[in-house]
């Protein structure tokens, strides 16, 4: 094991310190950008399906097979990036856990910079770090050091359902939209349903991550917009040359 002391005189300065970074409900995250994605894809499906034809059967098909397809994608995208994730976790876990049966004195001090750098005298970093190692020391090497609590670790198979059922949701909008309204409405009222969806949806992933309001829905309703109208022009060009 490297034991080379980093700026502060303790072992370890390559490893994350990464104080304050509480998990966000990953799952909740996932929900979010899966129904994002869920109406987006399947309005550009059906939107540019409509252009071609105007048979009910053939957009109800295209948009079923969208959404069972995207679906499936989404749930095994994001189990895939959270089970990542969740091994890099174990992985800083275990590297912390040795370090602390193999160099306690170290892991102490290490703990101690830590509250000092938050602003506690160097006598009472000392004696918080004292406790909370006496009461659990991986616990609070872990939520101090790692900003990880070995008992919440991110759960690889609930952001895969949530993803996947948001999705599923988000994608059933647009597809009644274009199905519901008179043939010569389906376009200009999904278009307007899809829009609103946007807007909705990120407003909620802006509150969720902290960032400014106005961009992210600008952001998600232009494209949207820019996807409906590039399949529509295809859809079109596809009906007029009879595919």
């Amino acid at each position: 094991m490297d034991e080379t002391p980093g700026p502060n005189g303790l072992p370890h300065p390559d490893e994350p310190h990464r104080e304050g970074l509480a998990s966000r409900l990953n799952w909740l995250r996932a929900g979010v950008l899966g129904a994002n994605d869920g109406i987006v894809s399947t309005a550009g499906l059906v939107v540019g399906v409509a252009a071609a034809t105007t048979s009910a059967s053939a957009i109800f098909t295209a948009g079923i097979a969208g959404i069972t397809a995207g679906a499936i994608s989404m749930a095994a995208g994001e189990y895939v990036s959270v089970s990542t994730q969740r091994d890099s976790e174990r992985a800083l876990l275990a590297k912390e856990r040795t370090e602390l049966k193999e160099e306690p004195d170290y892991e102490l001090a290490e703990l101690t910079d830590i509250y000092r750098s938050k602003g506690l005298t160097p006598e009472t970093a000392r004696k918080v770090a004292e406790e909370l190692t006496a009461h659990d020391a991986f616990l609070a090497h872990a939520e101090a050091e790692l900003g990880l609590n070995p008992h919440e670790l991110t759960n690889p198979w609930a952001a895969a359902v949530s993803s996947a059922v948001s999705f599923t949701l988000g994608a059933l909008l647009p597809l009644l939209a274009i199905l519901l309204p008179p043939t010569t409405a389906r376009i200009p009222v999904t278009t307007v349903a899809v829009l609103i969806a946007l807007a909705i949806t990120g407003s909620v992933s802006a509150r969720l991550g902290g960032s400014n309001r106005g961009r992210a829905v600008l952001r998600v309703v232009i494209g949207g917009a820019l996807a409906m109208a590039i399949t529509y022009g295809i859809g079109q060009l596809a009906g007029i040359a009879g595919l």
